[in-house]
């Protein structure tokens, strides 16, 4: 059988409809490659949107709890400054409101007592020093301040507290015989009051020694032989240190001594001063202010309370 050639068709032939067709449809819109790609990008654009659209949501969403932080961080900041400086300290009054605010803490410390009782271990209004005048904050960070320009002077007993500087900067003469008793209401709190009141502003380069006197890691007879072999200038303690020492033992002299300084600014973490604590406050009236010779002092004039 002999192979056909082109040449060798029919002059009268007619293509096939069908094939034609279907030739030109292989070829036509349908496979046109800039459409199917055309298509094929706007399907990725849309998609790209898609994951655009809450990536841009979540930005916003993002900015937006970021300045809410940021206002209520201002808003923190200002109730915080609030609260260091209002309200005032107790010990910031008149001396007559003192006087009446250290009876109020007498009778909690001596329930039992009656009127005639209290009267005899009253503390006089005249022997509680009046330092209005300063008018910065009681902390730590201004006690030397406090001391040097607070206490210049006394309205009602001016030749007592003029001497407390003076006499800071002056080496004592007696083993064991403050100037100065700083009370404190814990142990951290009396360890950071003796390295202010170590300050050369105070002490000067002659002035005498600060003694740290509390329960926590001393016994009370190595403060005992320390005392006795000491000239110090201040001592600072925790109420129940210092009354032991001025009541049971008599290493710590009083005769040197013109001013006692009551830390009741400072609160402990539940908001507590040194007179709010049960503890210390029947340890200050009880052992302290109450020593024989201290509450004498203290009535004759010769020694001054001060509440910082």
């Amino acid at each position: 059988m002999n192979g056909q050639r082109g040449d060798d068709l029919d002059d009268d032939f007619v293509p096939d409809e069908l094939v034609a067709t279907s030739g030109e449809e292989d070829n036509g819109p349908g496979d046109d490659i800039g459409g199917l790609l055309s298509a094929d990008e706007d399907a990725e654009e849309a998609e790209v949107h898609i994951k655009e659209k809450p990536t841009t949501e979540k930005k916003r969403k993002r900015r937006e709890k970021e300045k809410e932080r940021k206002i209520k961080k201002r808003k923190m900041a200002e109730t915080e400054t609030v609260e260091v400086t209002e309200p005032l300290s107790v010990a910031a009054q008149p001396a007559h409101k003192l006087a009446d605010y250290v009876s109020s803490m007498q009778v909690k410390a001596f329930p039992a007592m009656s009127g005639i009782e209290l009267n005899d271990v009253l503390i006089p209004e005249s022997s509680i020093a009046d330092t209005t005048i300063w008018t910065g904050s009681r902390s730590l960070d201004n006690l030397v301040d406090f001391i040097i320009q607070g206490m210049s002077f006394h309205i009602t007993s001016s030749r007592f507290l003029p001497t407390l500087h003076t006499r800071l900067s002056q080496r004592s003469k007696l083993a064991g015989a403050p100037t100065l008793l700083f009370i404190a209401g814990a142990a951290l709190r009396v360890a950071d009051a003796t390295r202010v009141l170590k300050d050369k502003r105070l002490r000067r380069e002659k002035g005498a020694d600060v003694a740290k006197l509390f329960a926590k890691h001393f016994k009370l007879e190595e403060h005992v032989s320390y005392l006795k072999r000491s000239k110090i200038g201040s001592a600072v303690g925790t109420p129940g240190r210092i009354g032991k020492l001025l009541c049971e033992t008599d290493a710590l002299l009083v005769t040197q001594l013109t001013h006692i300084i009551l830390d009741i600014s400072h609160q402990d973490p539940k908001k507590r001063s040194l007179l709010d604590i049960p503890e210390t406050r029947d340890e200050v009236f009880r052992t302290v202010l109450g020593a024989p010779k201290v509450l004498k002092g203290i009535q004759e004039g010769r020694i001054q309370l001060v509440l910082f």
